[in-house]
């Protein structure tokens, strides 16, 4: 019996090639973009999620500050995960990860490499997560302060083919370390990226050489402690406790409260639950299922359209005997023949378009068959599609009444031509929201680029000096010698980029309880000139002595305090008590998704890490060489690395550029899916009304009244739809706005030119047919009359 279906189905394919190839032309396209973009989907909900533990694991977070500088820190003191393991039962295990920022550059014999991921961390780090040692002792990765462990592929890259337990790593020519353990190379999926890990226990060593104990200090805030709990165990009253181990060894920390997050939510979710990446994963999410059901639109709206011209067929069929279920059946295997051929066209274009699609998105997904996720992902998409397709026109065209089908006296009902209105108003209702998704989404980007930061980055060249930081001033003057260098300055932290963060303050009034957050930054005297910043309130560094006890202060960190007339105040920052000698009007040094926060300027005797030059396009390749040379000149074993400010910048807003090109090119795709079922609806009306054409013609119509009267209706429904969308589109992307605290307006503007873009792109489409059927000679039609 299924053998008759599927011939009688592949005869249907090939009688009807014009209607079969529309079918699997959308179908596919549908098909691949769904599968994409859920696999795009599946990998980011994926991370971190390997780990056997992970529903017990959780980072701990503090909440700091008072007023507009309370802030989550993902980093806490050292001695709160051994404090938690010891005095919470809670607690099974603790593990703390700090980044190495004593050593860069690690060789083993004629190979010198800088770009490695090094970090500290507990021994527990193996225990905890799923980091098993392929190589070496598990019980004891580090043998002793000076073992080191690496990752597959890092051990490939110094020893080549050779077993890497044993060697010797050296660090910066000072320090070496041993090999004790090598690990899988961690996958893409996870929040944890390391390359080589050295123990704790030399952190604490290296520490202590400044007087400072890890286990005891509760200054500073460097060090990811993660938290193993028990099976079961609620994180939310723990969070009190650890707040009250805190203040018992620092009671004038009175703002601190502790936050747990759960490791699976890290990458996704901020500590307090809002958004880092969630509402993307929801709303391609969204953009899959769209393009998919516009797909499944496609496919049903054609079916039902021509249900009439099968009519006969099917009262035949019924005539002689054949039930519902086997006439049901037969379209369903119909169905599924058209979608057998679609998905498997679909499986190969989804591995062809692998590499771009990683491009755009910034992935590394990789296509392997024997991959479970990879099939679970097509074979769920594909059946659910072709569920979603199949049952309402199987049940349509099983259920004629055969008597009048026969007489010619069947029509398609009202309900029945209702519900494919509805179908077309929400494929078009669909691609709408993607083109005004696009258009907000690149006038968000371009207000980014344009607006003022405070600061100018034009032609700005920047690195980290290294062992040149020892002869700044030697080199800034060779550097100023050279041709097309308009001028040169240093700082301890990128302008683009001041992480740094301390709490250690005082300064004239400051109230009880009051904690002031800031971004510490030492510069040289030229900085603000360099950068053509703004003073609203007295003077900037002179480079003289007097500068190692003054501060400046930009206009949010005046604010915060609550500083009237701030200059000649008094202001402590760590061990140095100074006087407030200027305030920097506010400029952007993080992303525009964050409000400006307060920064601090201070002189630190010329102790720079950061150099700036500025250049001009003409002489920018030779200000690079110059700078490279002289790089090289006191850092022969670094390779000279280098970017530009506006590059930099530009970084910051990747995965919004990203999102801009994946909405346009899936708002091309949804109009191009939508447009192929309206050519194939166009030219199925077209082809039922030819007769009709051709009288009106005779009788006097124009082409013009011709074109009108089959165009119009469906003009109809794209404008409804593009009344619907409107408001839909309006209220996702304004709450995608909202994640940028300096943001555009969207502007009635983006609503006009997307609706007239659809316009006219489904006019375009209609027209190819409505102008072939009215510039047709009339006679050809009434001739079987």
């Amino acid at each position: 019996m299924f053998k008759n279906y599927f011939k009688t189905a592949w005869r249907n394919l090939l009688k009807n090639k014009f209607y079969s190839l529309i079918n699997i032309a959308g179908l596919t396209v549908g098909l691949v973009v769904g599968i994409l973009i859920l696999l795009w989907v599946q990998d980011e909900r994926s991370f971190d999620s390997y780990h056997q533990k992970t529903a017990d694991i959780y980072r701990m977070e503090l909440w700091g500050g008072t007023g507009a500088s309370k802030q989550i820190w993902t980093q806490v003191v050292g001695p709160m995960g051994p404090l938690a393991k010891k005095e919470l039962p809670e607690v099974t295990e603790q593990v703390r990860v700090c980044y190495n920022y004593f050593f860069s550059l690690y060789r083993y014999q004629d190979k010198v490499f800088a770009d490695e991921t090094v970090y500290f961390a507990d021994p527990t780090l193996f225990s905890v997560f799923d980091f098993p040692l392929v190589e070496g002792n598990a019980a004891q990765p580090f043998a002793d302060a000076h073992s080191v462990v690496i990752t597959k592929k890092t051990a490939r890259k110094f020893f080549g083919n050779e077993d890497a337990l044993g060697k010797v790593i050296s660090a910066d020519g000072k320090e070496n370390f041993t090999v004790t353990g090598v690990i899988n190379d961690i996958p893409l999926n996870s929040s944890l990226q390391y390359t080589m890990l050295m123990p704790m226990t030399l952190m604490a060593q290296k520490q202590l050489e400044n007087k400072v104990d890890i286990n005891t200090d509760f200054n500073y805030y460097q060090y990811v402690t993660f938290l193993q709990l028990k099976p079961g165990a609620s994180p939310g009253p723990l969070t009190t406790k650890l707040r009250e181990i805190h203040l018992r060894h620092k009671a004038d920390d009175t703002d601190a409260e502790y936050l747990l997050q759960p490791l699976a939510k890290m990458h996704l979710y901020n500590a307090d639950g809002s958004d880092a990446g969630i509402q993307t994963v929801n709303i391609f999410t969204i953009i899959a299922l769209l393009i998919l059901t516009i797909a499944c639109i496609n496919y049903v709206n054609l079916s039902t359209a021509r249900a009439m011209l099968r009519s006969k067929e099917v009262s035949m069929r019924k005539i002689v005997g054949a039930a519902k279920i086997h006439l049901f059946l037969q379209f369903i295997v119909e169905t599924a023949l058209l979608f057998l051929l679609s998905a498997t066209l679909a499986v190969v274009l989804v591995w062809m378009a692998m590499p771009l699609f990683n491009q755009v998105s910034g992935k590394q997904l990789v296509f392997s068959l024997a991959d479970r996720h990879l099939w679970t992902i097509i074979l769920s998409t594909i059946m659910a599609t072709l569920v979603a397709s199949s049952i309402y026109p199987a049940m349509l065209l099983s259920s004629f009444d055969p008597l009048k089908a026969l007489k010619s006296k069947l029509s398609i009902s009202r309900g029945d031509a209702a519900f494919r209105k509805v179908l077309v108003v929400t494929q078009f209702a669909s691609s709408v929201i993607l083109i005004v998704g696009t258009f907000v989404i690149y006038r968000q980007l371009t207000y980014i680029r344009t607006k003022d930061l405070g600061y100018d980055k034009s032609h700005v060249l920047s690195f980290w000096m290294r062992d040149m930081a020892h002869e700044y001033e030697t080199a800034k003057g060779a550097l100023l010698r050279q041709a097309g260098v308009q001028g040169v300055t240093a700082s301890t932290a990128s302008i683009l980029n001041m992480g740094g963060i301390s709490g250690d303050n005082d300064w004239d009034g400051k109230g009880a309880n009051q904690t002031f957050i800031v971004h510490p930054i030492a510069v040289d005297k030229d900085f603000l000139s360099f950068f053509k910043m703004t003073l609203t309130a007295g003077s900037g560094f002179t480079g003289t002595k007097a500068d190692s006890t003054h501060f400046l202060l930009n206009e949010a960190a005046v604010k915060e305090i609550g500083m009237k007339d701030p200059i000649g105040k008094k202001f402590r920052m760590w061990k140095t008590t100074g006087t407030i000698v200027g305030v920097v009007k506010d400029f952007h040094f993080a992303s525009m998704k964050e409000k400006i926060g307060p920064a601090v300027f201070f002189s630190n005797g010329g102790n720079f890490s950061r150099i700036y030059v500025r250049t001009t396009g003409a002489y920018a390749a030779k200000t690079i060489q110059t700078a490279g040379a002289l790089f090289s000149q006191y850092n022969k074993d670094y390779p000279f690395s280098y970017a530009f400010l506006d590059d930099t910048f530009n970084s910051l807003y990747q995965s919004e550029e990203r999102e801009g090109t994946l909405f346009f090119y899936f708002a091309f795709i949804a109009i191009a899916i939508s447009c192929l079922g309206l050519f194939a609806l166009a030219a199925y009306t077209t082809q039922n009304r030819f007769r009709e054409i051709g009288i009106r013609k005779v009788l006097g119509a124009t082409v013009g009244e011709i074109i009108g009267l089959l165009a119009k209706d469906f003009v109809r429904l794209v404008l409804i739809a593009i009344v619907i969308a409107m408001p839909v589109a309006w209220y996702a992307m304004d709450h995608w706005l909202a994640g940028f605290a300096y943001r555009t307006g969207i502007g009635w503007t983006v609503f006009v030119f997307s609706g007239l873009i659809t316009l006219a792109i489904a006019v375009i489409t209609i027209s190819s047919q409505a102008v072939k059927a009215a510039v047709a000679n009339p006679v050809k039609s009434l001739q079987t009359e």
